[in-house]
């Protein structure tokens, strides 16, 4: 069965040659088509150009077997891809927004026992069948919001059973949805309960609010019962570890990265959310895919990245709701860095999985052109998820994920209306969803 989208006012984000991402000043260029058609069969883009060519007759069409969609006055492009999430959790922490509004920091928040650990805490009560209703939830959310693949991480189970319980529910996310979904194990995201030494102790040094011998105990845990078991039931496709001040350290974190990458574990790294933790030179060193957050990023950062492979992924939903500073996107972009952007949909920090929402704060508070936040939740976001040869573009023989806009004047206004919805009809896989 196939799909054909004809009379389109601009069909976004094209490619005759593709890319695997884009860098530097050639993010503010975009490809597009006007008064265009777009293909689709077998779930897979099979031609696109101009709706002259297509009543010309010049264009081959599969017979009677396909379904027309009139996009006149409407806008095609390819899905969103996000590329960092936490978005299998239990329940919500509305509470700890009060507690941010009346002026606690992050971290505050997290000696207080909230924080990763308050997830962790509900995540253990709760059994995988009902983790996963919840999570189908905001799966169906953010496939109505345009979002065509999305990076999922564990990490709020902190426990080897509980690990692997997220990491189950991940997995059968993506044998229901439509949407594409790639894995990853952080179970390195906090130093849980359990292992939290207390102040006096005699044990090991104290270090802010851990003992240092119990946190290399649980990082002994991660490295030699977790990430084999994860490895031995195929549960996750990257390894992540949150390396930040209060969190791990650059050390710590390379002793776990080292340990998957022996099980094929590529690593995707959270680095220099809170501080300049070294995070971006492990993932540089480590052959990172990419390395996210990087509110503190400066000249040795950008070097470092520079010289590798590893996309820088923003998530200025995270600093937006935490009331950070913004990472320098616009400094990154201008040194000839590719940028991607993501949602880091998630309980505490960011409870939005909307990328056109994050397409917005790209512009408005990073600084970025609307050319740059397309490329960075499209090709960019696709490449820090390795998935930048099959999505992430309208390139023939890629994968036939895309959404309609309502009627609009221009690709300008996606992030322009930051608050209204514009999204009419998605299409993942070549299927007509909403």
């Amino acid at each position: 069965m196939g799909l054909l989208i004809k009379n389109i006012r601009c069909l976004v984000q094209t490619e005759e040659n593709p890319v695997l991402k884009i860098c530097g000043k050639e993010m503010s260029d975009l490809n597009t088509l006007s008064d265009a058609f777009l293909l689709m069969s077998n779930g897979k883009i099979e031609d696109f150009g101009r709706m002259d060519d297509l009543n010309a007759g010049t264009v081959s069409l599969p017979g009677s077997g396909y379904e027309e969609i009139d996009a006149t006055g409407r806008l095609v492009f390819p899905s969103f891809c996000d590329p960092h999430t936490h978005l299998v959790f239990a329940g919500s922490r509305e509470k700890e927004f009060t507690d941010k509004i009346r002026g606690l920091s992050y971290e505050e928040i997290a000696k207080r026992g909230g924080g990763i650990l308050n997830s962790a805490r509900l995540l253990r009560k709760t059994s995988e069948d009902e983790l996963f209703e919840q999570s189908a939830v905001r799966v169906n959310e953010i496939i109505s919001q345009g979002t065509g693949a999305v990076e999922i991480k564990s990490g709020y189970g902190l426990t080897t059973a509980d690990e692997i319980k997220m990491l189950r529910v991940i997995r059968r996310i993506r044998e229901t949805f439509d949407i594409e979904v790639r894995s990853t194990f952080l179970g390195a995201h906090a130093v849980p309960d359990e292992y939290r030494g207390k102040p006096g102790s005699n044990v090991g040094k104290y270090v802010g609010q851990y003992v240092e011998q119990y946190v290399e105990q649980y990082v002994d845990l991660v490295i030699n019962e977790m990430i084999p078991l994860v490895a031995s039931e195929q549960l996750a496709d990257y390894i992540d570890v949150f390396c930040d001040r209060g969190f791990f350290t650059a050390e710590e974190t390379e002793r776990i990265v080292m340990a998957g990458l022996k099980y094929g574990l590529i690593p995707k790294l959270h680095a220099n959310e809170l501080d300049y933790s070294g995070g971006v030179q492990v993932g540089v060193k480590y052959g990172a895919l990419s390395v996210d957050h990087l509110e503190c990023t400066g000249d040795a950062e950008i070097e470092a990245l520079l010289g590798s492979q590893t996309m820088p992924t923003l998530l200025p939903g995270s600093a937006f709701f935490l009331g950070l500073p913004d990472p320098p996107a616009r400094k990154m972009i201008d040194s000839g860095l590719p940028v991607a952007l993501a949602s880091d949909y998630n309980p505490g920090s960011s409870p939005s999985g909307n990328m056109k929402l994050i397409m917005s704060l790209g512009c408005i508070r990073l600084k970025m052109l609307p050319e740059e936040v397309i490329n960075a939740v499209t090709i960019n976001a696709a490449y820090a998820m390795g998935l930048s040869e099959t999505h992430g573009s309208i390139a023939r023989g890629k994968v036939a994920n895309v959404f309609i806009t309502r009627e609009m004047s221009s690709y300008e206004y996606m992030p322009y209306a930051f608050g209204s919805d514009l999204i009419e009809t998605v299409i993942l896989k070549g299927k007509v969803l909403v």
